[in-house]
């Protein structure tokens, strides 16, 4: 070790003294600030919390806290009852429940509203259910015999709720699904109140804090008659597939009927509902399932079929408007025409071996004679017996106040080769001429066309709305040509013609003029039941009442469709 001097020993020792006091100087410094700011900063982030709690989400916490002690409980509107043209209800509303859906799917995790009755209702809050609320269940008191054209509610899908018509709606709620239910939502439906409740920890409610009352649905009255509706579910009660519509002539509906139809309280009075004995579906399962005869389907409006020889009369009324034919013109009935290699009977010929000699276009109608059918079509041509069956209605929609209406086909020669890639041939035209072949229609349309003729060439348009009559299309049959058919169509329900069983027609005593028409119209396979039709009007002079009957694939219109319509005739006439 060196040793220092004495001339710089002190002053070395001085200098490193001085540094060490000032560097534990400025370190005493900082760490008497970290402190403070330390503090400074937790003070200032406990009130940046603070605030941003209390006052930029102090709204939003309230309203859970609130929610957590309180309940919006809504009250459901009932909805407006429809009756029928005489005022009685054709649909009741009763107490009920329902379990709504909690977190996006309901109770049993199926994401629907459930539907719930009385007896269920107790079972439920007895094993500690508190999210049931109080609903008015819909009730529809003659079940089958209304099923479609009344419909159903059921809850609403999330493709309707993208529709502008339910904007105000939201998922969970109930609206009506087919039929009238459906076609007059926004009268039928009402507006929901709600109830504000102070409930506990537990969920149950300790007293009421306000309430918005719901306002009720429209009732709305409409044409139809329940007893003529339960008459015509009767009197078709052995057919398995099809449809009976009865119309006034200005197109007010007074029966609506698919067959097969169902009990639409298995949609709307909860799962402990039991259908009857007698009633074909007892599940909603067996409905949705049943793909061969489509029970949802609307035959009489949504079903599309060949019409026959109901179709005989559009042809006749073609022939003569268009002069190509008039009282006078007659054809000999040879009971087969030859094409080629092709034959066409007549089924006078096809079933007893016979001919009808001379036939005119009124004995054609009364016997419905194919010959002079196939003839007169082949006169008139394809598209000219078109465009006249479109004047009475064919290929379009008529506009019934019911969803699921279809339009059918007209064809053309250029609708079969755009269609089929075919040429139009000369027994096309003949199957034309009696309702066969590419023709489609609904039953509707053939009441409306039978309307025409009724009144003299003016159609109504069909409606089930009680309200004033709307003319659809203005007069385009001359009163020579309504009196030919008509003549036709009462020869035909009199001895001589085909429909049998209202030859002499009677209630009470007292005779009813009848104007009708048959149809028989093929369809599939040679082994295949033809469908049956018929369409009248009553009395023939001034009309009261139009019928229109099918029975799919069940054998002829005068031996099946003719005694269902007869027994509506005796129902109305009988009053």
């Amino acid at each position: 070790m060196v040793k220092i001097g004495p001339a710089f020993g002190d002053y070395i020792r001085l200098e490193k003294s001085q540094k060490h006091q000032s560097h534990s100087s400025r370190s005493y410094s900082i760490r008497s600030y970290i402190l403070p700011v330390i503090l400074i900063i937790s003070v200032t982030l406990i009130t940046a919390r603070l605030f941003f709690l209390q006052i930029i989400k102090g709204e939003s916490f309230r309203n859970l806290s609130d929610t957590n002690r309180t309940r919006t409980v809504p009250i459901y509107a009932p909805r407006g009852i429809i009756f029928d043209r005489a005022g009685v209800p054709l649909v009741f509303n009763v107490p009920g429940f329902r379990e709504p859906p909690t977190g996006g799917s309901a109770a049993g995790g199926d994401g629907k509203t459930k539907l719930i009755d009385k007896n269920e209702a107790l079972r439920l809050l007895s094993e500690g259910k508190n999210n049931l609320e109080v609903d008015i269940l819909r009730e529809y008191p003659y079940k089958n015999a209304f099923s479609h054209v009344l419909g159903y509610i059921g809850q609403i899908s999330k493709e309707e709720l993208k529709q502008k018509e339910f904007s105000n709606y939201k998922s969970g709620d109930l609206i009506g699904k087919i039929g009238i239910e459906r076609e007059y939502e926004n009268k039928l439906a009402g507006i929901n109140g709600k109830e504000l409740a102070e409930v506990d920890s537990m969920g149950k409610i300790i007293r009421k804090l306000g309430q918005t009352d719901p306002l009720p649905g429209q009732n709305i009255t409409l044409t139809l008659d329940i007893v003529l509706q339960k008459t015509a579910f009767n009197a078709a009660k052995d057919v398995k597939k099809g449809a009976v519509i009865v119309s006034t002539p200005k197109g007010e509906i007074l029966a609506l009927l698919s067959i097969p139809s169902f009990d639409q309280n298995l949609f709307t009075m909860g799962e402990g509902y039991v259908v009857a004995e007698d009633v074909r579906y007892k599940n909603i399962s067996e409905i949705l399932l049943d793909s061969e005869s489509q029970p949802l389907l609307n035959r009489a409006i949504g079903g599309t079929y060949p019409p026959g020889s109901t179709f005989k009369l559009v042809v006749a009324a073609a022939g003569l408007e268009d002069k190509i034919i008039d009282k006078n013109f007659a054809i000999k009935d040879t009971g087969v025409l030859s094409l080629g290699s092709f034959s066409f009977s007549n089924w006078y010929f096809t079933q007893y071996g016979r001919t009808d000699g001379e036939v005119n276009v009124v004995k054609a109608i009364q016997r419905s004679n194919d010959i002079f059918f196939y003839k007169l079509a082949e006169l008139v041509g394809v598209d000219k017996i078109s465009q006249f069956a479109e004047k009475f209605g064919l290929g379009e929609k008529l506009g019934i106040d019911l969803t699921g209406e279809q339009a059918g086909i007209v064809p053309t020669q250029e609708w079969k080769k755009r269609v089929m890639g075919e040429n139009w041939y000369l027994g096309d035209t003949y199957h034309y001429g009696i309702g066969q072949g590419f023709l489609l229609v609904t039953p509707l349309q053939v009441n409306v066309w039978t309307q025409a003729i009724a009144n003299k060439g003016v159609i109504y348009k069909p409606h089930l709305l009680l309200s004033q009559s709307e003319v659809k299309t203005q007069k385009f049959l001359s009163n020579e040509t309504a009196s030919l058919i008509r003549e036709g169509m009462i020869e035909a329900c009199n001895t001589g013609g085909v429909a049998w069983p209202l030859f002499d027609f009677k209630i009470k005593g007292k005779p009813v003029s009848i104007a009708c028409k048959t149809g028989t119209a093929q369809h599939g396979g040679e082994d295949t039941m033809p469908h049956a039709w018929i369409t009248l009007f009553a009395p023939s002079e001034k009309p009261e009442i139009i019928v229109t009957v099918l029975s799919e694939a069940s054998g002829e219109g005068s031996n099946i469709a003719a005694p269902i319509a007869k027994k509506i005739l005796e129902e109305w006439f009988g009053r």
